[in-house]
């Protein structure tokens, strides 16, 4: 008391009426922001989710807390104020000190809400697939706002941020030139959730087809994919972003590409009509693409014609791309006998299979 009197040499020593007095404040303070402040909260969180406006209601009810709290460090400020006879705010300390505290509840809402996005990603992004990546810049988001609410902090107290920071800076470099491979992976790992070329159930393939197959998870550091032949791979990130990759599981038509040897010695018309038929029956299947057909023959052998057939099936599910490739192969072989065309097997493939 004696030091607060040398601050304030207007002082009073309390007595028991205000005593009960600040009591009741705080009392009438509490139930006001536990009861009416929730109340109202809750009822507008409420209006906005049957309005559709998702965000807004989260975010009211991430700080519903920190604006309770922040009020009743007002109510307690005008207790002591009434309780000492001083204005709390009029002094340099207190009023530093309240308003850092009101200030860390600002910002804790702000956090708070990050921490429930984080947790559940896919509300803020609408997607049933959900983007691996996004919480981790959402835990950066998290951080960022902490070093502000820190440094907002401690400018009210006429804290020295330049030297800190030339420390941090320091710090940081040091770790960074440490940690620079791993750095790297990180870093494509964000190139991934910018570009967001593919996601978990995506079947992928680079340029060289050294690296093939299913994405099972991803990470910061590296991609975890289930290759054809049922094993798992991770594949750092920085590996991925540096090379050209084919997302397979955006394809809208599969090609499907045939070719055929037929004897050299079979009738020019009826090899024509046989193509054309060829053609029919792949135009009028219902899942072929219409436009990309190709039948011909494209070379010319010592001992026979060599057919291509080539179109494309309108679906990315192999399964399906096989039954119609089935159907066309089944189809072939009736118009091939009807016009006379004889399939021959070159003397190369011969040998090979002996």
């Amino acid at each position: 008391m004696e030091l607060l009197q040398k601050q304030w040499a207007q002082l009073s020593i309390p007595t028991w009426v205000d005593m009960t007095l600040v009591a009741l404040i705080c009392i009438v303070g509490w139930l006001i922001q536990h009861f009416i402040f929730k109340w109202i909260m809750v009822k507008n969180v409420t209006f906005l989710k049957n309005r559709q406006r998702y965000f807004q209601a989260v975010v009211l009810s991430q700080f519903d807390k920190a604006i309770r709290y922040a009020f009743m460090t007002i109510v307690v400020a005008v207790a002591m104020t009434i309780l000492i006879k001083v204005p709390i705010l009029t002094h340099v300390a207190t009023k530093n000190f309240v308003w850092s505290i009101i200030v860390f509840f600002a910002f804790k809402g702000v956090y708070d809400v990050l921490h429930f996005y984080t947790k559940q990603p896919l509300a803020l992004e609408g997607d049933e697939k959900p983007n691996v990546l996004l919480p981790f810049f959402l835990r950066i988001g998290k951080v960022i706002v902490m070093l502000l609410a820190m440094f907002t902090i401690a400018s009210f107290w006429n804290f020295n941020l330049n030297g800190f920071l030339t420390g941090i800076g320091l710090t940081g470099v040091a770790i960074a030139f440490g940690i620079r491979d791993t750095l790297g992976h990180v870093f494509g790992g964000m190139s991934v959730a910018l570009d967001n070329p593919f996601q978990i159930g995506d079947w992928i393939a680079t340029e060289d087809q050294k690296i093939e197959g299913i994405i099972e998870d991803i990470n910061l550091r590296s991609t975890l994919i289930q290759t054809s032949d049922k094993g798992l791979v991770y594949v750092p990130n920085a590996y991925l972003v540096n090379r050209p990759i084919y997302n397979l599981a955006k394809r809208e038509k599969r090609k499907c590409e045939q070719f055929f040897h037929v004897a050299v010695d079979s009738n020019e018309e009826q090899l024509r009509n046989a193509l054309s038929a060829i053609h029919k029956v792949i135009a009028l299947h219902k899942q072929t693409e219409k436009e990309l057909i190709h039948v011909f023959i494209d070379d010319l052998q010592a001992t026979a014609y060599r057919i291509l057939v080539r179109f494309y099936v309108t679906t990315n599910d192999t399964a399906v791309m096989l039954a119609v490739k089935q159907d066309i192969l089944f189809a072939i072989r009736p118009i091939l006998d009807e016009f006379s065309i004889r399939l021959v097997e070159l003397e190369e493939e011969s040998r090979l299979k002996k």
